[in-house]
């Protein structure tokens, strides 16, 4: 949650950008908003900027040479405004230019996402394990080395859900429509006998409820989010302040800020910023 310390505190971040530095997160759109709340637990005196780039949203149906690009876009954003850690709260963002912008921003830390496929592949029991996330992310070398690395004799099947995606933009994380959807892409993976699924798009996350009431009780799933924050605790262990939450977006920004308060309980009374998309 954010609250009048938020606002306090954005105009000495702004006077100091060799202070502490900030945790700078970003996402196509709400999805990163799961990484957001796990990370505020873990860290809740580090100041962050969340940014939601919901008009070139989706970024799963993407080539993978534009989301590098638009990844860079947001980072060279980030990087005006004091931000030292840059957690990449995407897969596809992830697989697609996390290589790269290591490469050309030694100065900053990045914390990307994966697919947990190796402690899915360590954990299953019927050797089958499924992977729900976007084509992209698929797509990406890092998918492909992850299964090459760690799967071993489990079977990986991958699940693309793009509309799932949608829905979660949409604010809609339960009800018919959102369990028509959700069945629709598990029970095949049930049926091939996986017991166990990875959630690979942080989207995904908002709909675990859902996917658990599909799956039933006897299926794992693998949420990415507290790993990602613990990651993000090891590599901001200079990142300390005053717990401000700042957010931005590209597109609608009342919409964003409505649906951030409805599906993640994320409120601020400072305004959301405009990202230029």
């Amino acid at each position: 949650m954010t609250d009048q310390r938020d606002i306090d505190n954005i105009d000495k971040l702004a006077a100091n950008p060799n202070g502490p530095g900030m945790i700078g997160v970003f996402d196509s759109g709400l999805g990163g908003l799961s990484v957001l709340i796990e990370l505020r637990k873990a860290l809740p005196n580090a100041d962050m900027t969340y940014v939601a780039d919901r008009a070139r949203a989706p970024y799963g149906s993407r080539s993978l040479d534009e989301v590098r690009a638009i990844s860079r876009d947001i980072v060279h954003w980030m990087a005006d405004r004091a931000i030292s850690t840059v957690v990449l709260a995407c897969n596809t963002a992830s697989a697609a230019a996390l290589e790269t912008l290591r490469e050309e921003n030694r100065d900053l830390a990045f914390v990307g996402m994966e697919p947990a496929v190796k402690p899915a592949a360590e954990s299953t029991r019927s050797g089958v394990i499924g992977v729900l996330a976007t084509r992209a992310t698929f797509q990406g070398r890092l998918f492909q080395s992850l299964v090459s690395r760690h799967a071993g004799a489990t079977t990986v099947l991958s699940r693309a859900c793009p509309r799932w995606v949608e829905l979660v933009e949409r604010g809609l994380v339960d009800g018919p429509l959102v369990e028509e959807a959700v069945r629709r892409e598990v029970e095949p993976l049930l049926t091939a006998g996986a017991d166990l699924l990875v959630v690979g798009c942080t989207h995904f996350s908002f709909l675990i409820p859902a996917i658990r009431e599909v799956a039933g009780e006897g299926v794992r799933i693998i949420d990415p989010a507290p790993a990602v924050a613990a990651q993000t605790v090891r590599v901001a262990t200079g990142e300390q302040g005053s717990g401000t939450l700042v957010l931005a977006a590209s597109g609608d920004l009342a919409e964003f800020a409505s649906l951030a308060d409805s599906i993640a309980g994320i409120k601020t009374v400072a305004p959301v910023l405009p990202f230029p998309g």
